[in-house]
């Protein structure tokens, strides 16, 4: 999914839908009077919660899921989900604090201080959390994750547990390009991104690609894995893309090569 994430990080990049950043540091004044705490996750909320455990335990096992595939040690930073049961005090909350954010269905805020989720409750809630509280946890690990690489992420892990990251409307999106023999696959254009607002969803579906090429692959996976350890572990790392073509002669050729075996 596309345009659902605001990460503020104090290091500079705006990043907005999947992984937008701005500068935000007070903290939330409304009351939001249930509050649930689940491992590293705390939802508050202004309507009782007792309806939603189902949703809240899913998003709690998500770190799990996402420390396994990834080989990422637990940490202990706390995800705050503030959620509005209703559209409209959401919409009037951001256009009070994050104006051009307005539109958005949910955002992801990410500061020195705490890391943030906000949404309320609608149709799409259960994928919007997933990709925002995947921000979360992400950015609980690494907070200098590459802005790409945050998104395709996040675009994987949206989709919910046993999908195997498989987001129908970036495959459908790239295989459409793949029957025309239209895309050109370029990793080192998307690290070269450093704000969303230069993001197109050719972009948010390309990144998801790279990270299911990866991760779908069994021979491939350890070249995104021992990179996140890296910069988990705070190491200076070369480029992604550098490791990959050390490991593949033809990285774009396989990418698009993948894409057409998942029609």
């Amino acid at each position: 999914m596309i345009c659902r994430v605001l990460a503020l990080v104090l290091l500079g990049w705006i990043a907005a839908c999947a992984g937008c950043q701005l500068v935000r540091t007070h903290p939330v004044s409304e009351p939001f009077p249930y509050t649930l705490t689940r491992q590293q996750l705390v939802i508050h909320s202004d309507a009782p919660l007792d309806r939603q455990q189902r949703l809240v335990r899913d998003l709690a096992e998500q770190r799990d899921i996402i420390n396994t595939k990834l080989g990422l040690a637990p940490t202990t930073n706390l995800v705050h989900v503030y959620l509005y049961a209703n559209e409209q005090a959401y919409r009037q909350f951001m256009e009070l604090r994050f104006p051009e954010m307005a539109e958005r269905r949910a955002i992801f805020v990410g500061t020195d201080a705490q890391l943030s989720v906000y949404a309320y409750w609608g149709d799409h809630l259960a994928e919007d959390l997933r990709h925002e509280v995947s921000h979360g946890y992400l950015h609980a690990a690494m907070p200098n994750l590459p802005l790409w690489l945050d998104e395709g992420l996040a675009e994987y892990f949206e989709v919910g547990r046993g999908q195997r990251g498989f987001n129908e409307s970036h495959i459908e999106l790239l295989s459409a390009q793949v029957a025309s023999d239209s895309w050109q696959p370029e990793i080192e254009r998307l690290e070269a991104l450093s704000s969303v607002v230069d993001m197109s969803q050719q972009d948010y579906a390309e990144s998801w690609a790279w990270v299911h090429f990866l991760l779908e692959s069994e021979d491939k996976s350890a070249v995104l894995t021992d990179y996140l350890t890296d910069l988990a572990h705070g190491n200076p790392t070369e480029p992604l893309s550098r490791r990959l073509r050390k490991r593949l002669a033809g990285p774009q050729v396989a990418l698009v090569e993948h894409v057409r075996l998942l029609r």
